[in-house]
């Protein structure tokens, strides 16, 4: 039975650091979506889609979440990790008070992972880019509806305490019980 790993937290708390080290080490990851989605937009000219279209930025979130789920059961890999899942994307709706259709849930609840390992907001690595414009605050408060949404789903989250990039790739592993 293949485990299915997410790595969930506000934006700029490592979590992309934590794949790539993954892959690095040889495990197979699934990118995080919204920066794909993010990227096409603009070079269609929309400069912020989850702004001017929430919730078409979410549908297509949801698609490409989906479709790495799926793509994922194909795999022969017995772990796949995931840079957010799909309960990732009505968290965000939550957040921005964004009003969407009962399916975003029933599909959280359809396409169920493993584990989930949470990343608290460390102010410490938080940085800003092209496409992670939120401030640490917000990334504090997105946190928080992050949590709410996986809990809800009855998901256990597994905290990754601060350190390293491999202190927190090791725990992580360790945590799976996997060498």
């Amino acid at each position: 039975m293949q485990q299915k790993i997410v790595l969930i937290g506000g934006p700029g708390t490592g979590k992309t650091t934590i794949i790539n080290e993954l892959i690095k080490r040889g495990f197979y990851c699934m990118p995080e979506v919204s920066r794909k989605v993010i990227l096409k937009a603009k070079k269609e000219g929309v400069e912020q889609l989850f702004l001017t279209e929430p919730l078409l930025f979410s549908k297509m979130l949801l698609e490409g979440r989906e479709e790495q789920y799926n793509n994922a059961q194909n795999l022969k890999e017995e772990i796949v990790f995931f840079d957010r899942g799909i309960p990732d994307v009505h968290a965000y709706m939550n957040y921005f008070n964004t009003i969407y259709p009962d399916y975003f849930i029933k599909k959280s609840n359809t396409y169920k992972y493993t584990k989930i390992f949470h990343f608290s907001p460390w102010k410490e690595i938080h940085v800003t880019d092209n496409e992670r414009y939120e401030s640490f605050e917000e990334s504090v408060k997105i946190d928080t509806f992050l949590i709410k949404a996986y809990s809800e789903l009855e998901y256990e989250l597994i905290n990754v305490p601060f350190g390293s990039v491999e202190e927190r790739a090791n725990f992580i592993i360790n945590s799976l019980s996997c060498e």
